[in-house]
């Protein structure tokens, strides 16, 4: 009789706060899937571009310039005075 009753005591358990709480948050998911439809429905431009920002390929990684690059910082650079030119 004892397994009964603890299995009566889950039931109970169940049905009086499990069952509640997740039909409560059942709703808030139907609230916010609707409230995101009516948004998408107004806004189909940014659904468009969500859409394709997906399927977009990466941006390449950054490379590093090599020693022979335009920019130097100017303290890296020889000076006349260091190579001896005029």
């Amino acid at each position: 009789m004892e397994m009964n009753d603890t299995l009566l005591d889950v039931a109970r358990f169940a049905f009086v706060f499990i069952l509640p709480v997740a039909l409560t948050a059942g709703a808030v998911v139907a609230v916010f899937t609707v409230g995101a439809l009516f948004y998408l429905l107004d806004h189909p431009e940014e659904l468009r571009h969500r859409v394709e920002a997906a399927f977009r390929h990466p941006p390449k990684p950054p490379r590093s310039p090599g020693p022979d690059h335009y920019y130097k910082p100017y303290w890296s650079r020889p000076s006349s005075h260091q190579t001896g030119e005029e």
